[in-house]
């Protein structure tokens, strides 16, 4: 049976990984238990937590135990969900071997695999509403349990989803890693104490097999969360083995326990590309377009860095947008501050107001010529406009030149792909240590 999970933390407390890493110790008395699913959906929702992160594992059990392992499953989602909180709405959704037997079975029940495909991509790029959710439900016949309003059955059968279509072909969606450490209970809540040197050392150690524990630019710490959850720390990578080496070289306060799950972090599903999207952009949603900077960039108030993008005619976009790389996005910034007017760029980034919160950007082709004013033949002076469209004229010695002059500019910027660092990066989001890994390009500066 599969157990889908999502929806039962809050900003003040509670996190839906702890949760899954509380049943899963539990439920090992009834079954075997396989790694649970780390599954982050679309990061643009308004109304998410904190990450967006759903959950699911899978247990292989008895006959007859089945409604025991629910009942277990249904009394801690009860006991540890935030409910008490206005935006917690937890839910849980349950596929019992008999339904993924009948899903596996091919012919007629193939559309049922490609209902979850659509549902598990739709989830992590789009917006859902609960009755979608509800639809599949009711059309696969999955029991399922849910307190308030129930919206946390979203992501509790896109996290399940997901699970189904690994099990089916493991490599069809990239995936990484994620070691979590949690805390004691009487710490939720308190300062954690973590060495820094130690989680220094443990980076310089495994990296680029584990990546997004340091960033090295801005000399901080990445994780650890900042909100009075039970994470202590998490250690992403795309290897086990590092993680649990920079597991052993970090030293840390007492864990209460710790839990490895296989997740879609890092690996830029959220992502669509303007040819997906049919040339029709949506308020939160992530893009990925290609365009032309249409203004020099601008800092304005709170230290973010905005430029005009020129688009192609057939996007919903009137040809332009904003791109924007927040203060946030610390040394970013001064990448997109050396941008000008006619380079070309692909932007990655959110999408909302007309706005793009940019993730990345490739600098595809700069633009190198800068024109001046001739300089006269006789005098070496500059030359001044002769008029609209009528070139320039030498006051002095009255000489003429129809266009003008065209050097080629040193930028001080390389064309290629550039990030954010790793202290404004969604979880999501691929960091390009892992393109470099997995594409061979070789054009890229990683942001840490």
């Amino acid at each position: 049976m599969i157990i889908g999970i999502d929806d039962t933390d809050s900003r003040k407390g509670m996190c839906t990984t702890y949760l899954c890493a509380v049943l899963v110790d539990e439920l090992k008395g009834y079954g075997d238990v396989s790694t649970p699913r780390l599954v982050r959906l679309n990061p643009c929702i308004p109304f998410k937590t904190r990450g967006n992160g759903a959950v699911a594992f899978e247990i292989n059990m008895s006959p007859g135990k089945e409604e025991k392992v629910k009942e277990v499953v249904k009394a801690r989602v009860s006991e540890l969900s935030e409910v008490q909180e206005e935006g917690t709405n937890p839910g849980v959704v349950f596929i019992e071997d008999t339904a993924l037997r009948a899903m596996n079975g091919g012919g007629s029940h193939e559309k049922h695999i490609l209902n979850l495909k659509n549902f598990y991509e739709t989830a992590v790029r789009d917006v859902l509403k609960i009755e979608h959710a509800y639809a599949i439900i009711a059309e696969l016949q999955f029991d399922h349990f849910g307190l308030k309003n129930k919206r946390g059955l979203i992501g509790a059968l896109a996290a399940a989803s997901f699970l189904v279509l690994q099990k089916r072909e493991p490599a069809y969606y990239d995936f990484t890693y994620e070691l979590i450490a949690y805390r004691r209970k009487e710490r939720w809540g308190t300062s954690r104490f973590i060495e820094e040197a130690s989680v220094w050392n443990a980076d310089e150690a495994t990296y680029p097999a584990t990546w997004d524990t340091v960033d090295l630019a801005n000399k901080k710490l990445v994780l650890a969360p900042h909100s009075p959850c039970p994470v202590l720390f998490g250690i992403r990578g795309d290897s086990v083995d590092a993680l649990y080496k920079a597991y052993q070289l970090i030293h840390a306060e007492t864990t209460e326990r710790k839990m490895l799950f296989v997740t879609n972090q890092g690996t830029d599903s959220h992502l669509i590309t303007c040819e997906e999207a049919k040339g029709t952009v949506h308020d939160y949603h992530s893009y990925i377009l290609d365009g032309v900077v249409e203004s020099n960039p601008r800092t304005i108030e709170g230290g973010h860095v905005v430029f005009a993008l020129s688009l192609p005619q057939n996007t919903n976009t009137e040809g332009h947008l904003e791109c924007v790389a927040y203060e946030p996005t610390k040394g970013f910034r001064d990448i997109i501050r050396q941008l000008r007017i006619g380079d070309e760029v692909t932007v990655y980034g959110s999408f909302k107001n007309r706005t793009i919160n940019l993730e990345k950007i490739e600098l595809r082709k700069l633009n190198v010529e800068v024109k001046t004013n001739p300089k006269c033949t006789k005098c070496g002076r500059r030359m001044e406009s002769a008029g609209r469209s009528q070139g320039y004229r030498c006051r002095r010695c009255k000489t003429y030149s129809s266009e003008k002059e065209v050097h080629i500019a040193d930028r001080g910027i390389e064309e290629g792909l550039y990030e954010v660092p790793p202290v404004a990066r969604r979880h999501i989001s691929k960091p390009l240590i892992r393109v470099c890994k997995q594409e061979g390009i070789g054009n890229i500066h990683p942001g840490r």
